[in-house]
């Protein structure tokens, strides 16, 4: 076998490797649900599964909850006035519940029109208490690559490199 056709197959081999990595990644990102069980005085009342979120998700949801302003002063560039935090954390735990479970409670119609409320986002702002809230957007967090796990991965990584 030549020098050049060795370097190759090398090549093919590595490549290989490297998108059996990625769709390996992409795939674990989609398998990786976790499932939130809402108790009260010890009675469960309800359980859905969510999934992580990507950057974009979170920015795009973000943005969904931010009033902006044009700036004229700036040529019409918009600014950030402020960001209804409590909207926001109703949009990530509404957009990371898996679309089945979504379906069957946040856009549920008759619990919309018993509780008075408009749309998903505002019943789980109006059913979950602000703790159970932060709880699962801490779960999202760590499911969507913003917890401890996720650091110490980094942080290994860029040790074994210092070695």
């Amino acid at each position: 076998m030549t020098e050049k056709k060795k370097d190759q197959d090398e090549l093919l081999a590595v490549e290989g490797d490297v998108l059996r990595g990625l769709l390996g990644a992409y795939e674990d990102i989609q398998d990786d649900i976790t499932t939130i069980e809402i108790a009260r005085k010890g009675n469960k009342l309800f359980s859905f599964d969510i999934r992580g979120l990507s950057e974009k998700r979170y920015n795009d949801l973000q943005d969904m909850a931010t009033k902006f302003k044009n700036a004229k002063n700036l040529g019409g560039v918009k600014v950030a006035l402020e960001t209804d935090v409590t909207k926001f954390r109703s949009l990530l735990i509404y957009h990371a519940t898996i679309p089945e479970h979504r379906e069957e409670l946040w856009d549920n119609k008759q619990a919309w029109k018993q509780l008075n409320v408009l749309n998903g986002p505002d019943l789980i702002d109006k059913i979950l208490k602000a703790g159970e809230k932060s709880a699962i957007i801490d779960k999202i967090d760590d499911i969507s690559g913003f917890g401890t796990e996720s650091s110490d991965l980094i942080k290994n990584s860029s040790e074994q490199e210092d070695e």
